[in-house]
C-alpha cells in the first residue's frame, strides 16, 4: 500500500516530539524530520487543533498535547499492563487485607483498569471502566505529581474552570497538593470519592520515566490508624516499583526523573 506523505510526516513529527525532553521550535522540528517549514506549520496547526500538539507562544516552541498521551494510555488499558499487574496486585491485597485497584490517566480523568476486591468488603465505585476526575482521586494525584512540568501543564489546562477567575486559586491549590504528593512519594484521598472510604496510591513509572498507571489501596475510614498510613503506602510503593521493574524501569530512574522536573 502506498504511503500517504502527509500522514507519514505528521507521525514522524509526533515521534520526534515524544523523544525530546522539552518542547522544540518549529525550525528544529522541520530540520530534524526533513519536512519543509511551510508544511511543518500546517501540520502543527492541524495537530494542535486536534490536541496532539501544544504550542507555547511565549517560547515559540511545540510539545506533545493531551491527545498524544491518550494514545499511550489507550494502549496500556489493553492487555499488556493488566497482564503483568494481576499477580502483584493480588499479592498486595493479600498483604494488606484491603481492596486494590489500578488506574491510568486518560485526559483529565483516571480510568480504572484492574481491581481486586476483598471478599465481603465495602461496595466500591472503582469498577473496571469507571472514569473519575484525576484531581479528585488518590491514584490520579499520584500520577499527575510525577509528570514533567510540560506534561502537567497540558493535563491541568484540560480541566474546566482552571484558566480563569476563581479557577486560578484552585489551580494553585492543585499544584501545591501535587508538590506535597511528589515530596512524600504517595497520594491520599479521604471520603472524596466515596463516603466512608479512604485510599492511598503510588504511581507506576515505566522505562520512559512516565507515570503509566497508579496502584491504590482503598479501605474504610478508621480501619488504618493515622500513624500507619505511611506503612501502608510503603506496601503500595513496593508493588508499584515491582510493576515499574517489569516494564523495564531501572533503579536509577527516579534520580533521572527528578532532574527532568527541575
Amino acid at each position: 500500500m502506498r504511503e500517504v506523505p502527509a500522514a507519514a510526516n505528521a507521525l514522524a513529527m509526533l515521534r520526534f516530539l515524544a523523544a525530546q525532553p522539552s518542547p522544540v521550535t518549529a525550525t528544529t522540528l522541520a530540520a530534524e524530520v526533513g519536512v519543509p517549514r511551510s508544511t511543518t506549520y500546517q501540520l502543527l496547526a492541524t495537530m494542535e487543533a486536534q490536541g496532539f500538539v501544544m504550542s507555547y507562544p511565549e517560547d515559540r516552541r511545540y510539545g506533545l498535547g493531551p491527545a498524544a498521551y491518550d494514545l499511550g494510555a489507550g494502549y496500556l488499558r489493553q492487555v499488556p499492563l493488566q497482564r503483568i499487574a494481576r499477580k502483584p496486585v493480588a499479592a498486595l491485597k493479600e498483604r494488606v487485607g484491603f481492596s486494590v485497584h489500578m488506574t491510568v490517566l486518560h485526559g483529565r480523568d483516571v480510568v480504572y483498569v484492574l481491581e481486586d476486591k476483598t471478599p465481603g468488603g465495602p461496595h466500591l465505585l472503582t469498577e473496571v471502566g469507571v472514569r473519575l476526575p484525576a484531581v479528585r482521586t488518590a491514584s490520579g494525584r499520584a500520577m499527575l505529581a510525577m509528570l514533567t512540568p510540560e506534561q502537567l501543564r497540558a493535563s491541568l489546562t484540560a480541566l474546566p474552570g482552571l484558566d480563569r477567575g476563581s479557577g486560578q486559586s484552585r489551580l494553585s491549590a492543585v499544584r501545591e497538593e501535587l508538590r506535597q504528593v511528589r515530596a512524600r512519594g504517595y497520594a491520599t484521598e479521604v471520603g472524596e470519592v466515596a463516603e466512608g472510604l479512604a485510599s492511598v496510591a503510588v504511581a507506576v513509572i515505566d522505562s520512559q520515566e512516565y507515570p503509566v498507571a497508579a496502584v491504590a489501596v482503598t479501605y474504610p475510614i478508621g480501619a488504618v490508624a493515622d500513624d500507619s498510613v505511611e506503612a501502608l503506602a510503603g506496601e503500595v510503593t513496593r508493588t508499584a516499583r515491582e510493576l515499574g521493574r517489569r516494564m523495564g524501569r531501572r533503579a536509577s530512574g527516579a534520580a533521572t526523573r527528578e532532574g527532568r522536573r527541575g
